[in-house]
C-alpha cells in the first residue's frame, strides 16, 4: 500500500527551479533512500513533504499526497497533526536543532504533548531514551544538549521523531556529522526500530554505503531531477544511469584493493545554470552529441527501474 506519492512535485526560489517534476512513492514499511551529491535538490524535495519551506519565497508545484491526502490542501489543524504526528523529522545537525536551554526529558515530553497528551509522563519519556538507546535515562532526561555526545544528541533526536508514533519517518542525513562507529550504530538502530514499530523511512544521504545497508528502494537525485529508480540490489549490482555507476565506483572496497578511487569530474551545477540537454551531459563519459541538446524522460524500464538517459537501450 503506497504511504507518500510525490507526483511531478517542482520547488522554486524566486523563479528559480531546484526540483523539477519529481515523481516517486514510499509504501508502508519501506526504506527509500534518496540519494545525490549536495545541491542535487534532495533536501529540498523532503521539506517539500512535510511543507516546511517557506512560502514565500519557496513556490511548490504537483502534488504531495499522504494516504492520498494532499499534503498542500491540508487545513492548519489538518496539517499541524500530520507534521511531527504522523510524518517525523530527524534533521542534519542535532546540535543546531535540539534547544539548548531545555533539557532533553523536556524537549521530548514537548512532543509528547503535542501529539500523545495522555502519554506525557516522565515514564514514556525514560522509555523513548531507552528506545534509542541511551542508557541511564531517568539521569540522562534531565541533561541539557551540550552535556551529550553527538551520537546521543542524534538519538535524541530520534527520541523525538517516535514520541508521536509516525508512520512516516524522514531522516535527512542523520548520520553525516558522527564518525563511522556512531554513523553504524544509529543505523543499525534506525533498522531496528523500523522492524520493530513497523513504520516506513524516507532516507536522505550521499553515502552509497549506507544505502546498502538499509535501503529497499533508491532514488537517485541530480541537479534537482530523479535520474534513476530501482530496488536497492538491483540498482547496486547493475546501475543503469551513468550517474549512478559513478557514484557507486567512488566508494571504497574492503574487498576489492584499487590503486585508487574513481573520481567524479565537476561539480553539480547550481540551480538557474542547468545545461538545455541532459544535465549531467558536462560531466558524464558515455555523452552523446544528443545529449547537450535533448532532455530525457525518465523511463520506465521494468522491474520497479525508472532511468532517464538516451543511452541506456
Amino acid at each position: 500500500m503506497t504511504l507518500l506519492e510525490l507526483r511531478g512535485l517542482s520547488v522554486e526560489f524566486d523563479r528559480v527551479r531546484l526540483v523539477d517534476e519529481v515523481s516517486f512513492s514510499v509504501n508502508l514499511r519501506e526504506v527509500v533512500c534518496l540519494v545525490g551529491e549536495s545541491g542535487s535538490g534532495k533536501t529540498v524535495t523532503a521539506l517539500a513533504v512535510a511543507r516546511l519551506l517557506p512560502s514565500p519565497p519557496a513556490t511548490c508545484v504537483g502534488q504531495i499526497l499522504f494516504e492520498g491526502e494532499d499534503v498542500y490542501e491540508m487545513s492548519r489543524t489538518r496539517l499541524r497533526a500530520m507534521r511531527g504526528g504522523e510524518v517525523a523529522y530527524v534533521f542534519q545537525e542535532p546540535a543546531a536543532s535540539l534547544n539548548p536551554v531545555m533539557t532533553v526529558g523536556r524537549q521530548i515530553s514537548e512532543a509528547l504533548e503535542l501529539h500523545r497528551p495522555e502519554s506525557a509522563t516522565d515514564g514514556e519519556v525514560a522509555g523513548l531514551l531507552r528506545l534509542v538507546g541511551i542508557p541511564a535515562p531517568e539521569s540522562r532526561m534531565r541533561d541539557y544538549p551540550f552535556q551529550l555526545s553527538g551520537g546521543m544528541q542524534q538519538r535524541v533526536m530520534i527520541a523525538i521523531a517516535l514520541a508521536s508514533e509516525p508512520k512516516l519517518l524522514i531522516a535527512d542525513e542523520p548520520t553525516t556529522a558522527l564518525d563511522v562507529t556512531v554513523q553504524a550504530q544509529v543505523l543499525d538502530l534506525l533498522t531496528e526500530l523500523k522492524s520493530r514499530l513497523g513504520m516506513a523511512m524516507l532516507f536522505i544521504t550521499h553515502n552509497l554505503g549506507i544505502v546498502r545497508e538499509i535501503a529497499d528502494r533508491v532514488v537517485v537525485m541530480y541537479a534537482g531531477q530523479v535520474v534513476e529508480i530501482a530496488p536497492v540490489r538491483e540498482l547496486l549490482s547493475g546501475p543503469l544511469h551513468p550517474y549512478t555507476k559513478a557514484l557507486i565506483e567512488s566508494v571504497p572496497s574492503l574487498t576489492h584493493a584499487a590503486a585508487r578511487l574513481t573520481a567524479l569530474a565537476g561539480v553539480v551545477p547550481p540551480p538557474g545554470t542547468f545545461p538545455p540537454g541532459c544535465r549531467f551531459y558536462p560531466r558524464c563519459p558515455t555523452r552523446k552529441p544528443e545529449c547537450a541538446t535533448m532532455m530525457p524522460e525518465l523511463n520506465h524500464r521494468g522491474n520497479g527501474r525508472w532511468v532517464r538517459c538516451v543511452c541506456v537501450e
